[in-house]
This record gives C-alpha cells, structure tokens and sequence, in this order.
C-alpha cells in the first residue's frame, strides 16, 4: 500500500474506530462515498489542509459567488419518463437562417430539406448536472442548436418516481429511456448527434440498444467521453488490490445504509466538507493547476446530491453492458475522448469501445482525469467542433468559441 493510501486508511480508522462516533463516521463515509458518486471509492490519498477551517469556508463562498462556473441557462422545459418522472432540459437554439447547407448523410435522411436543424444533445455524468458541460455550452451558443438535461435525481429534475413510490432499482436502460423522452419534447423532428460523459455516455448506448430506429433514422454523428461500454466492476480506481476488494466486498451495504440514513450522512458531508473537496479533486483531476473555481464547481455539484441518490443509482454500474448496442454507431462519425490519468472510467475502457468502432476518432488526452471537459475544455471542444463539422452539423469554417481554460498544460492527444 502507498503511504498517500496508508495515511487516508489511518484517518478513516480513526475517525470512524472504537469511539464510535456515528455522526463522524457517517460524515467520512458520507464523503467517501461522495465522490464514489463521481466515480470513486472509499479509501483514497487524502490531500494535506493547512489553511484554518474559516478560512477556507469563506474561500469557498468566494469561489461560489464570483465563479460563472454553471451560470449559463437557456429555454426551459420538461419531459415526462415513461413511469411519470419529470426531466428538466434546457434549450439553446439558432438562428434559423444560420443553419448550414446539407451534409451528404442529411440528404439521404431527410432529402433536399431537413424539417429541423441539428440539435445535440448533451447527456452528464453521475451525481453531475447539464451544468458540467459549463464551457462546451458556452462554445457552441449560436453555432448550433443544443439541449442539456438533468438525468433524473439530479439537478433540476424530478427523483425518479419508481425510486420514491416502488423501491425500483435504477438501471441504465431506463436512462435510455428517459433520454428518448427529452429527445422526443426537445428535439422531435430534425436530425441529432449525442454527446455524452461517463453515465451519460452509458445513457446513448442504453437509447440505442432499445431504440436503434431512432439511431439509424435521426443520429447523424456520436461522441463518447470518459465512459465505458462495460466490465466496470473490475476498475480498480488507483487502489492497491487488498483495499479494491475491501471496497467490493462491504460498498453495497455501506450504501444502503447510508441511503437509510440520508438526512444524518447529510449533515456529516458538510462537517467533513474539507475532506471532501480533497478527494473530490484527486479523482476528478489529474493536472496540478486546475482552476480552484473550477475544482469548487465540481465539488459542488457532486456535493449536491444526496446520499440516497448516490446509493440507488451505484448498483446499476455494475450491471452495465452496452458492448453489442455500439454495433449501432459502426456507420456514423464517433467520437471517443479520455483522460489518461481518469481514475473513474480508465481510458482503456475508451480504447475498447474504439477497437469496436474502427472507424471511431480516439482522442487520448494527457494530464487529464474524469472530469476532462472541465479539466482540459479546448481540447473536448475543438474536438467536438470537428466532429460536428464532419457531421455537417456546423459549416466548415464556423467559428467556435472558447471560454477559458482551466490548465495552462493542455493540449491534445
């Protein structure tokens, strides 16, 4: 074990050993399991803190206050899931006159004339919001038309109804088919490309495994980023082989546990908030010289959901495998993005979803983790700019803004 992990094993035991106190406990678990929300686990390298605790409260109100990190909004609406759930989505639309001439593949779809302009659809990751795609959004506003929606259970959408009222255990199938239902409000005519990170790029291959018409009728181009097809319950998120089993072994009833005691776990996550800034960080970046507003961005986000949001949806990771629904991108322009230092989703799982799509750009990105497009946002927006040029979604030669960079050492892959 590295001393970074002995020392984070020695905090949790002593924070959570003997003396028994619940509400401590609860808060380091609540935290660790946290960021399991982003994608990690319990049992990391917590970063040193030696700034006083006021201080850094009023650092992070400072960042809350001035930071645009989020702050984009667009047309407002909402979709309802098949078992009554509401979806929030948000629209940034066009000029009409502005929509580019037909690219070859939009011809054979929709003949001379398409009835609607592309719209691309960003689907967010786990324990995130639409908000995560903050400097794509803010890039591609009045280029192309664009919706971004809140998975349900987080941000502005409803709790899944099934979950409250049935006890039903999320699956990544029925995300894909509350992405068919904001497809179906927000974009029901004209053709689509998909974009989507970690959760949400497992939310496309769920929508394309049930609905492969709709892919083969209307999705004119796909980008993956920092996701898997499958075989996520044998990601070792950085930790030696002894403390991965640990984890595998006790994480299911920890959070169902937790998840029964939510408004507890709660109010610890705010006494370790420290804690959890830290690890936040360590599994969502993997530059030195992120941004802190935007490191604070993530952290609240992920901070913003509660703990029996993360324990109903953990399982279905597991569970997923969408290999055989990537046969439905073969003949479309793919994406496929990673950050070779993601702890959450390792970039071998892009490479394999890019050996089953051949044709599939694979773009490796340095000093990168799971959080890329906040991490290295030029480098996920130029390349999403080309993939929709190549999709005959913008013209060639459009100009596509940026909006920041968070690192002073990206470049691509």
């Amino acid at each position: 074990m590295s001393e970074s992990s002995a020392e984070a094993v020695a905090a949790l035991a002593s924070a959570t050993g003997a003396a028994g106190n619940w509400r401590r406990a609860t808060g380091i678990a609540g935290a660790a399991i946290g960021v399991v929300a982003a994608g990690a686990a319990a049992g990391v390298a917590i970063e040193r803190l030696t700034v006083g605790r006021g201080m850094r409260k009023k650092a992070r109100l400072a960042l809350d206050s001035t930071g645009p990190y989020g702050s984009l909004r667009g047309m407002p609406g909402k979709a309802t899931a098949d078992d009554g759930t509401e979806l929030y989505y948000e629209v940034d639309d066009v000029d009409p006159d502005a929509v580019p001439a037909l690219g070859p593949r939009r011809r054979r779809l929709f003949g001379r004339k398409a009835p609607a302009p592309v719209t691309v659809v960003f689907s967010h990751g786990y324990c995130l919001s639409q908000d995560s795609w903050h400097f794509q959004r803010a890039a591609l506003r009045g280029v192309v038309r664009t919706v971004h929606w809140d998975q349900r259970s987080h941000g502005r959408s409803g709790r899944g109804v099934q979950q409250v009222q049935d006890g039903v255990p999320v699956s990544i199938d029925q995300l894909g088919r509350d992405l068919k239902a904001v497809i179906d409000a927000a974009a029901p005519d004209g053709p689509i490309v998909l974009v989507g990170h970690s959760m949400g790029g497992m939310t496309v291959m769920a929508l394309a495994d049930q609905f492969p018409e709709l892919v083969r009728d209307r999705v004119v181009a796909v980008a993956f980023v920092g996701t898997s097809s499958g075989r996520l319950g044998e990601v070792n998120f950085g930790l030696p082989v002894a403390g991965v089993n640990a984890v595998r072994r006790v994480l299911p009833g920890v959070l169902k546990a937790l998840g029964q005691q939510a408004a507890l776990v709660e109010k610890g996550r705010r006494a370790t908030a420290d804690l959890f800034a830290g690890i936040i960080k360590r599994y969502s970046f993997a530059s030195r010289d992120v941004d802190p507003a935007v490191a604070r961005f993530a952290e609240r986000m992920i901070e913003g959901t509660p703990i029996d949001v993360v324990a109903e949806f953990y399982p279905a990771f597991t569970e997923h495998d969408k290999t055989e629904a990537l046969v439905h991108f073969a003949d479309l322009p793919v994406l496929v993005l990673a950050g070779i230092g993601d702890l959450v989703t390792p970039s071998e799982h892009s490479e394999a979803i890019a050996d089953l799509l051949p044709d599939a750009e694979l773009v490796l990105v340095p000093d990168a983790g799971h959080l890329v497009m906040l991490e290295h946002p030029e480098v996920v927006t130029d390349r999403l700019a080309d993939l929709l040029t190549r999709a005959g979604a913008v013209p060639a030669g459009a100009t596509v803004g940026g909006y920041g960079s968070t690192s002073s050492t990206a470049q691509p892959g």
